[in-house]
């Protein structure tokens, strides 16, 4: 990920980069770890390791780009392959807000063991213990959401309806709709870390697996994204960076680099075209075979000025036979 070259820096004398001409001596942004010399894994052993004789998946960490076995996660893989991509321990400890998500979005097999808990429904002075049924608590919420805006309706046209004998009254009443106007319009755009961080959650010292798409549910609000920069992460909320992504990308590079480019050429014309292109190209072909056996029955070197003068009179026959071509119309 955002690797370059190093050709032209300091590490090759002598040598200047030719895409890059202007390259720093030093390039910061590249970071070598055990991979560039052949070892792998927190084991640091080489893959294919000839002295490791059990069979073992590797699988790469999305932050730092290292492959582990499977055995050396210190969490077993979901056994379905049920997962997109795999966080290491020691990037999950390095950035430790992404334990708040993993209970919400990490697989099955690796969530974070559920925690005896009270939850507080403060705006409805409710409060549920996780004991209750879902349906209880869903008929519980709403009758007390009802109650709480009957409340809030009846306090309003209270307010309203307040007897006055100045125009005090209207006043107060039109100060209530501004301040109620007011505060919708500046609510703060909620973040989502916060949230799942005011909820127990728990840390564990084990790689992650985390589904598709698990990317688009972390936060991108003005302090996450400042947190995200200073842990140089800025890369999980880019959904074109993730392993299904560049899987797309490779099998679509394939395929274009297996694809012919004169029959795509081909496609491309008419009947009449196809014909007449293939007969010229045979016509190429032929004379050229013969043109290059003469200097190989001979032993001489084919110079550049023989394949000019070859394509030379190779046009000059071309116009002539088309010169001499007669179209009839009907």
């Amino acid at each position: 990920r955002n690797f370059c070259c190093d050709c032209g820096n300091s590490k090759f004398k002598n040598l200047q980069c030719k895409l890059l001409p202007e390259k720093v001596k030093v390039n910061a942004g590249n970071k070598y770890n055990d991979n560039f010399y052949g070892l792998y894994c927190t084991c640091k052993r080489p893959y294919p390791d000839p002295e490791d004789e059990i069979p073992d998946e590797m699988i790469q960490c999305i932050v730092c780009e290292d492959w582990f076995h499977g055995r050396h996660l210190g969490a077993i893989p979901p056994e379905s392959g049920d997962f997109h991509e795999m966080i290491c321990q020691a990037c999950m400890n390095h950035c430790h807000f992404l334990w708040a998500y993993a209970s919400q979005l990490a697989g099955k097999e690796n969530l974070v063991p559920a925690l005896t808990k009270v939850n507080s429904l403060e705006d409805e002075g409710i409060v549920l213990k996780v004991e209750e049924s879902e349906e209880e608590k869903k008929e519980i919420k709403k009758e007390s959401g009802v109650e709480h805006q009957e409340m809030r309706e009846e306090k309003q046209m209270d307010q309203f309806n307040e007897p006055s004998t100045s125009s005090g009254g209207c006043y107060r009443a039109l100060n209530t709709l501004i301040s109620l106007q007011a505060v919708t319009k500046s609510e703060a755009p909620v973040c989502k870390l916060k949230e799942l961080q005011s909820k127990p959650f728990l840390k564990k010292d084990t790689a992650t697996f985390w589904p598709s798409n698990w990317r688009s549910k972390l936060c991108t609000c003005e302090d996450c994204l400042k947190m995200y920069s200073e842990l140089e992460v800025q890369f999980l909320t880019d959904e074109c960076d993730t392993v299904l992504a560049y899987e797309n990308k490779g099998t679509s590079d394939q395929e274009t680099e297996r694809r012919d480019p004169l029959m795509d050429t081909l496609n491309s014309m008419n009947r009449v075209q196809q014909v007449e292109l293939i007969c010229e190209y045979n016509d190429l072909k032929t004379e050229l075979t013969d043109y290059l056996r003469r200097f190989a029955d001979e032993g001489t070197v084919v110079k550049r000025e023989d394949i000019q003068h070859f394509f030379e009179e190779f046009q000059s026959r071309k116009r002539r036979r088309t010169n001499r071509m007669q179209y009839y119309c009907s």
